[in-house]
């Protein structure tokens, strides 16, 4: 985003037939060693360099802070995964091809599945690939993360109630390379693959523990803990105590440094700043040409930029929107300007849970004129400077358009403070601008202010936005002053993007923590693990990523269409699911900023741009 990495990963439920397409198209689009965007050699030169240091800004305040691959909703962010963990530690398939949506199968450690028994049986073969400390990636590591997905699936953000892992009814290994998953009833392959095995990530026997010091299982073991429920929930609880404390990290002989990606870390500060050296035992095709990829973190873009403008210290950076007219100058420093655009959306959440404000959140009038209050087309001109799109719903219309309807590309609610405040007194609301407004006809009447909502309750909510990028703070302080205008306290607050995410958690009402109103990491979604742009771990009831809590019969009714829908009717299910959200609103729509205003150091090569936001270091090198 612009010029910070604060996004959170996606877990949307797939559709069918468009993806299907995709799958199609993608079966001979393996190439991943060009595609993306690089920068070229100011001087020409074209003598490949082997070796080297590359460093890499971090978005500010968002540092890696979680290690272990099984995320919580409060660690599932592109700063975690796609630019930490898996420079590590890789899933079974990857997806991504510079800016292309796709499948990438040279990157995937297993085969194409292949489905079979009407498609509920689902036959993976892994190819050759070993972890760090000699044993080979088999189908046990796979069965390994099944096992702690199923005994843990509250903990993982991607989880779908009935989805992944629910309608895997039985898997088996015939031999140490297959994997045969059965399935509770027929699916279309490309959704299955798309979003349901994109979320798997085989893990070593190595952690395979429940206490410092045990001796890890064999993968031929039929008494490993995580075989049982009561043993894989000890090892998650370990796992993830560990992947707390940061100091684990890179600690000599750490379970963390068994690693089957092309990085190993060697070294992880308090502060966030990581330090990867290659894989010598990476099984690969392309092996990592630098000796060192360093990832520095800043607690604001300001403080990123006034290292970068000195031309030295970072290699591949930022420049804040709001200083984006100095990229010129940093041309003549050496630097290439390459903006990085993710699948993805932008909002912020509403805790439809609180116990004081979610009653007046669930009326979707509220909601309605809370984003007629939010002005798109002058954020993105004002503070974003150009480099933003509108966001009208869940489904991105860049960096391709393939999925998104008309409905996405128009805005059902265009800013006017005049139909906010029309919504509200119409809803038996006393407005009163730069005051607050109170309800003075409570009741569930078509005139009322509805359900939950007590005679005098005020228009007065709290919100909390990531700090450190002045285009945001701009952006929320226009919304106050909008606001405002239509009687509605906005009390807003800042802090880092780790701990706004870490608030922004589903909880039920009786709960001390689901005290929180609003919360804005001022990233959005970027569709990951789940790759096809459907909103079941968003907006399904239940739904691990399902942060504000939001429930809606027809939004889980229009959702499981989505990929229960036969080939032939796949895209206008997407539709009907796309055309719902971008008027009901479960969340506040902003504008979707470029993930990064990049700038590299022009004899770096080899950078691609990942339409997912996964990081791929082991294609960068340097030219003299």
């Amino acid at each position: 985003m612009l010029s910070k990495k604060t996004r959170r990963i996606a877990t949307a439920l797939a559709s069918t037939a468009a993806t299907a397409t995709l799958l199609a198209a993608c079966g001979s689009s393996t190439s991943s060693s060009t595609s993306g965007t690089s920068s070229s050699s100011s001087n020409g030169a074209t003598t490949k360099v082997a070796g080297g240091t590359a460093t890499f800004a971090e978005g500010p305040n968002a540092t890696p802070n979680y290690i272990f691959p099984l995320a919580s909703g409060a660690y599932f962010s592109v700063a975690n995964l796609s630019q930490f963990q898996e420079l590590m530690y890789r899933p079974l398939y990857f997806f991504g091809n510079g800016s292309d949506v796709l499948i990438n199968n040279s990157l995937s450690l297993a085969n194409p599945p292949v489905f079979s028994n009407n498609d509920q049986t689902v036959t993976i073969t892994l190819k050759n690939y070993k972890w760090s400390n000699g044993e080979t990636v088999n189908a046990r590591d796979v069965l390994f993360w099944m096992n702690m997905v199923k005994a843990n699936k509250a903990n993982w953000a991607a989880y779908v109630p009935g989805a992944f892992p629910d309608n895997i009814v039985s898997m088996s290994s015939p031999n140490s390379s297959t994997v045969v998953f059965n399935l509770n009833k027929s699916y279309n392959p490309t959704w299955f693959t798309y979003n349901e095995l994109s979320q798997i990530t085989p893990m070593p026997m190595a952690w395979d523990i429940t206490a410092a010091g045990q001796t890890p299982p064999s993968p031929t073991a039929t008494n490993a803990p995580d075989q049982t429920t009561a043993g894989a929930v000890a090892v998650y609880n370990y796992l993830n105590s560990l992947s707390k404390n940061t100091t684990t990290f890179a600690a000599p002989n750490s379970i963390w440094s068994v690693v089957d990606g092309p990085w190993k870390l060697s070294g992880f500060t308090n502060a966030g700043k990581a330090t990867f050296v290659p894989n010598p035992a990476y099984s690969g095709t392309q092996k990592a040409s630098l000796s060192k990829f360093i990832e520095l973190p800043f607690t604001s873009d300001t403080a990123e930029y006034n290292v970068l403008r000195t031309g030295t210290g970072i290699d591949y950076g930022y420049i804040p929107v709001t200083d984006v007219a100095q990229k010129g100058l940093m041309a003549s420093q050496g630097y290439t300007f390459s903006p990085w655009i993710l699948f993805s959306f932008n909002y912020w959440v509403l805790n439809f849970n609180n116990p004081t404000v979610g009653p007046i959140y669930q009326q979707p009038y509220v909601r309605q004129a809370l984003q007629h209050l939010i002005d798109q087309p002058q954020w993105i001109s004002s503070f974003y400077k150009g480099y933003a799109v509108p966001t009208y719903g869940p489904v991105p219309t860049v960096p391709s358009a393939a999925f998104a309807d008309s409905q996405s590309k128009t805005n059902p609610f265009p800013y006017s403070v005049s139909t906010a405040v029309s919504l509200l007194k119409s809803h038996g609301w006393t407005v009163t601008p730069n005051g607050t407004d109170t309800c003075t006809s409570p009741g569930t009447g078509a005139t009322q202010c509805g359900a939950g909502i007590a005679q005098g309750a005020q228009m007065n909510f709290n919100l909390q936005y990531a700090s450190g990028t002045q285009a945001v703070q701009q952006a929320m302080a226009a919304f106050k002053s909008a606001a405002a205008q239509a009687g509605i306290t906005i009390n807003v607050s800042s802090s880092t993007f780790n701990q706004v995410i870490s608030n922004a958690t589903p909880c039920t009402a009786t709960q001390a923590a689901c005290k929180w109103n609003m919360e804005n990491w001022a990233g959005g979604w970027t569709y990951a693990p789940d790759y096809y742009p459907t909103g079941g771990g968003l907006f399904a009831t239940g739904a691990g990523s399902n942060f504000g809590s939001y429930s809606s019969p027809t939004a889980d009714k229009l959702i499981a269409a989505t990929h229960t829908a036969p080939a032939s009717q796949s895209q206008s299910a997407l539709n009907a699911y796309q055309d719902y959200i971008a008027t009901n609103l479960p969340v506040l729509f902003q504008p979707n900023p470029d993930y990064e205003l990049g700038e590299i150091r022009s004899t770096l090569h080899g950078i691609q741009h990942n339409a997912f936001g996964v990081l791929l270091p082991e294609f960068w090198y340097y030219t003299k």
